[in-house]
């Protein structure tokens, strides 16, 4: 009989499976769901613009579908999140290079100047590699709390599924934006006892749901 980390596994390669094959549309449409907005937050951070983030976000999403075959799920070697911080970072390496090239050009037309020819002068270094690496310690970080936000957020819309949608608001008020519960229960007409109630409910929902994220997509 398959232990709990067998099944775990199983899980998580199978998705992936189903990942590389890039006619499953519904696949990739809840891969798309589930990391849009993780991957956009993130290149904000980085110090993207809206518009470049955009950019970001799609470039990856392309760039993990054609990469995605070379992939070898193990996560003693590299875990699927590690993966995808490495394709964002690159994404978001390409749009600050892109920032870089704009700008010299508008300042070369405006000066009339001409670019200098490779060779021209050895101890030059490339724009790109001249802007700080945008993922550092710090940004590591980042990408790993927006992970768990971001699986935190689809846990509960998976949960929103399955209870009563009072009982997520009064969870997502009490626990999530921590309210006190005596404001929880002003605000939505209900008693203390109630927002306990539905703390009691939805939390062993949404820890189960959570964890099976946690669990699939690490």
């Amino acid at each position: 009989m398959a232990s709990p980390a067998d099944k775990s596994l199983a899980t998580r390669a199978s998705l992936l499976h189903r990942l590389k094959d890039c006619d499953d549309q519904t696949s990739w449409q809840k891969f798309y769901e589930l990391y849009r907005d993780l991957i956009y937050r993130f290149a904000l951070k980085a110090g993207l613009t809206e518009t470049e983030a955009e950019e970001a976000v799609q470039e990856t999403v392309i760039a993990v579908a054609r990469n995605l075959a070379d992939f070898k799920y193990d996560p003693a070697v590299c875990s699927f999140k590690t993966w995808l911080l490495n394709q964002t970072s690159w994404r978001i390496k390409d749009q600050l290079r892109k920032r870089g090239k704009s700008g010299l050009a508008s300042r070369l037309a405006g000066s009339g100047a001409t670019p200098d020819l490779p060779g021209d002068d050895t101890r030059r270094t490339a724009t790109i590699d001249r802007i700080t690496d945008p993922v550092g310690n710090s940004l590591e970080l980042l990408w790993d709390q927006d992970w768990q936000q971001t699986l935190a957020e689809a846990a509960m819309q998976r949960v929103k599924e399955q209870a009563n949608l009072k009982d997520c608001q009064m969870y997502d008020l009490y626990v999530v934006r921590q309210w006190s519960p005596r404001e929880v229960a002003k605000a939505l007409g209900v008693s203390v006892a109630r927002v306990y109630l539905a703390k009691h409910r939805i939390g062993p929902m949404f820890r189960k749901e959570f964890n099976q994220l946690e669990k699939t997509f690490a």
